[in-house]
């Protein structure tokens, strides 16, 4: 019988590699449901290609655009933001978690709490709303299959090894195009300098994160819960080839590592055929055309977000929360140019010092609560915006 599967956030980077994985193995897979944010004429034809049954669109005035470009197919079509939860919620063996952002949030959740088997590509439901949403996956006995990178480099690394085995695990990070840079050039570097990774092709906001470092932060507090580890025992390397994707030591001395191309089409086949592997086009790793892997330390001077992102994790409660959302904000408001590139970690700053209190407060007992705090925090950080960045830059 084939497995069947639904994409959220289908459009986005993480959904396109998924469909060509799919489209690599017809013969295993049936697609439920795909949703996307905007682009009606993509999703349509991403629905039709994959023989999807229900395209949902989150900008209810797509709907039109939608249906047309689908006439005919016999794919029903939705939006709004029921629309992406229906396609979360309708029967399917796999739900590929890729909207960017704490928008994923909800539909994410609404996936966990329905049991069903989650490949995770949204760190935000994590970063967000953690404990709550990890409590409330075990409750409903669903699995989750980490789909980023990192994590999954370092989940195919634990193998079966007990967590009392674990003295640390290390995810990688490119040092992204801003690496060798200078702390003044890099704060007034301009959009599509920091849109020019060096690796890896991604939508704009993760791109601006992987060249703040902000997202190596975020993949720490990830890994924080969906392996249960200390924030102690977690740890960046920088690792400009992004050959090495993410390590474990073990309490004997061993260290094994999950290497591959830089290509998520690799982390996505394992997910959707585990516990089986899956074959995938992607570009074999030959070490010895390679020839060196370099690694350094993360310089937290040149590239504060990660700081605060480490910090916000040792905080813990409701600090990655706040972090997440004014960190949102601001990379907005970057790639809008109402601010310049080094103003967003010194704004997403500001907002946790504002937001000091959540370190206390019941953030942590609900998703719903998290996404309550999400939004008072993206409205002060419009508001501080508003009157402490005037300029255009």
């Amino acid at each position: 019988m084939a497995t069947r599967v639904s994409i959220l956030g289908a459009t986005g980077s993480i959904g396109r590699s998924t469909a060509d994985i799919l489209c690599s193995n017809r013969d295993r897979f049936e697609v439920e449901a795909v949703a996307g944010g905007r682009d009606a004429a993509a999703l349509a034809d991403m629905a039709i290609r994959l023989g999807a049954r229900f395209a949902a669109i989150s900008d209810e005035a797509a709907l039109p655009a939608l249906r047309e470009a689908l006439a005919g197919s016999g794919v029903a079509a939705a939006a709004g933001e029921g629309a992406v939860m229906e396609a979360a919620l309708r029967p399917a063996d796999i739900v590929v978690a890729a909207i960017v952002g704490a928008a994923g949030v909800r539909p994410t959740h609404a996936a966990v709490q329905a049991g069903r088997t989650v490949a995770l590509a949204n760190k935000e439901s994590l970063v967000c709303a953690g404990y709550a949403f990890m409590r409330d996956a075990r409750e409903a006995g669903a699995t989750l299959l980490p789909m980023d990178s990192e994590h999954n480099a370092i989940f195919q690394a634990l193998g079966r090894h007990r967590p009392d085995e674990i003295e640390q695990m290390i995810v990688t990070a490119s040092g992204g195009p801003f690496r060798t840079w200078p702390a003044e050039r890099i704060a007034v570097a301009r959009r599509e300098e920091a849109l020019a990774h060096p690796n890896w092709s991604m939508g704009a906001k993760i791109t601006i994160d992987s060249a703040s470092l902000m997202n190596k932060g975020l993949e720490l507090i990830e890994a924080h819960h969906i392996f249960s580890v200390a924030p102690e025992a977690l740890g960046v390397v920088v690792h400009p080839q992004s050959i090495v994707h993410g390590l474990v030591s073990f309490s004997d001395g061993a260290v094994v590592a999950g290497l591959a191309v830089p290509d998520m089409r690799v982390p996505i086949a394992h997910c959707l055929g585990f516990p089986d592997r899956l074959g995938t086009s992607a570009r074999r790793l030959d070490l010895a055309a390679i020839a060196r892997l370099d690694f350094e330390k993360p310089d937290l001077v040149r590239f504060p977000a990660l700081r605060l992102a480490i910090e916000a994790l040792r905080a813990g409660a409701g600090a990655p929360t706040v972090l997440n959302a004014a960190n949102e904000i601001a990379v907005e408001a970057f790639l809008a140019g109402a601010i310049r590139f080094g103003d967003m970690a010194t704004l997403t700053e500001t907002i946790l010092q504002r937001f000091g209190d959540a370190r206390e407060s019941g953030v942590t007992e609900s998703v719903e609560a998290a996404l309550a705090l999400d939004a008072e925090v993206r409205a002060a950080t419009a508001s501080v915006m508003s009157t402490a960045w005037k300029s255009t830059y």
